[in-house]
């Protein structure tokens, strides 16, 4: 069977829906219809943010984003964090913002960023088509033709936002990817990022499971600082995780890829110098009453984790008393507490990632419209581009910046009055 659209949008997650709504509002008379594989649209939104999905961020910027990030900012001006909270305000979604900087909706339920997104959907009488997995895309003269499992969609403008390859059985399978290769355009090598790292089986871990703390993470390449997180680390039985985990993630899983020699250090006091951490050592040996490193330790850090620094050093050292160690040992602690490598084995790849790193160079889209420089009629947005932003409502922002500019991009030369 045989249909016909103004304007295709391919995949139905947060940039796709964004999209359609955006062009229907531009050009009301329009004939806009989503197509998404999955068979529940909006099914990663569900996911996002433990089940709350942090829609944005209180501040964004092009450098919280890894990519062309001359680009990155020209989008980003277009359709800013503050944009989002008046466009969901406008949809019936009061936001609040948390002391990190993330923006939730007061609901505390991602189902409520759904249900406003699908309502509005309805309101504007876009076509919404779950399970109609695109097969290929053919491109002559000003016209679009999609093969898709129930038939062939015949439309004059077609948006891309199939997203990438991570969390998958939401529907993302970086199968758009091949669809834009054929009409032309290239894809760099695409990674799962903001995911869970694993940890060798021998190393302690496991006995800390589901407890959290500060710290900060340094990734050297080649013994070369690329990069320096703080934040929440967590340890699960499988390794760590946690908001500062998911961030360094990214720098450990491309410079192995890329065949480099990698280390992940570990601060359990990050906002503290090694001399500073060194020097309390020394001056609680002089307070009076008898401090062992374990209790001592267990003054900054959790209890479990304070023991387990302690062993990892010297099976004893945990209930060693502080006014008896001697100057080797000490250094020994400190630098235990303060550079610890990380055993890291790998990732829990696409099943557990939160986005894909790589994807179709910004280069090849205009960034005022997302407009393909290759093929007229063509818009490409949210995950699928070579953009990833770090932990913290930042992808959610993509989406709706790139999603806004698609959009409207897409729909205002097919106003009537154009």
């Amino acid at each position: 069977m045989s249909q016909h659209a103004d304007i295709a949008v391919i995949g139905a997650g947060a940039a796709g829906l964004a999209a359609a709504i955006f062009a229907a509002e531009t050009t009301p008379s329009l004939r806009i219809v989503l197509l998404d594989g999955a068979k529940t649209i909006g099914a990663k939104i569900l996911v996002s943010g433990g089940g709350r999905c942090n829609v944005t961020n209180q501040k964004v910027a092009a450098s919280d984003f890894h990519g062309n990030r001359k680009v990155i900012d020209r989008i980003l001006r277009r359709f800013d964090e503050q944009a989002t909270i008046l466009w969901f305000n406008a949809l019936g979604v009061p936001l609040q913002t948390e002391s990190t900087g993330k923006v939730f909706p007061v609901s505390n339920k991602a189902r409520t960023i759904l249900n406003a997104l699908l309502h509005r959907c309805e309101e504007l009488a876009i076509t919404r088509l779950a399970q109609h997995q695109v097969q290929s895309i053919t491109h002559q003269g000003s016209e679009f033709s999609i093969q898709h499992a129930q038939g062939i969609l015949q439309t004059r403008q077609v948006i891309m936002a199939t997203g990438g390859r991570s969390l998958p059985k939401t529907g993302s399978d970086g199968s758009g990817w091949a669809h834009v290769k054929n009409l032309g355009h290239t894809v760099t090598p695409t990674y799962p990022a903001l995911v869970p790292l694993v940890l060798d089986d021998s190393f302690f871990h496991a006995a800390l499971s589901g407890i959290s703390h500060d710290v900060m993470l340094t990734t050297r390449v080649k013994n070369k600082i690329i990069a320096r997180r703080t934040g929440s680390l967590l340890w699960t039985h499988f390794g760590i995780s946690g908001p500062v985990v998911m961030d360094a993630s990214r720098f450990w899983i491309l410079a192995t890829a890329q065949g480099h020699h990698v280390q992940l250090h570990l601060n359990c006091f990050p906002h503290t110098t090694h001399k500073e951490v060194e020097d309390w050592l020394i001056q609680a040996a002089s307070r009076p009453g008898r401090y062992t490193v374990q209790s001592l330790l267990g003054e900054r850090l959790p209890n479990r984790v304070a023991t387990q620094l302690a062993q990892f050093l010297n099976p004893e050292m945990a209930q060693a008393p502080v006014n008896l160690l001697q100057k080797d040992l000490r250094k020994s602690l400190v630098h235990t507490l303060t550079n610890l490598s990380l055993p890291i084995v790998g990732s829990r790849g696409w099943n557990f990632a939160e986005v894909t790193a790589g994807g179709v160079p910004l280069e090849e889209i205009n960034p005022s419209s997302m407009a393909s420089k290759k093929v007229p009629g063509l818009f490409l947005i949210g995950e699928m581009l070579d953009c990833d932003g770090r932990i913290g409502g930042f992808n959610f922002q993509w989406a709706w910046a790139t999603g806004y500019l698609a959009g409207t991009s897409a729909a205002l030369p097919l106003c009537p009055s154009s």
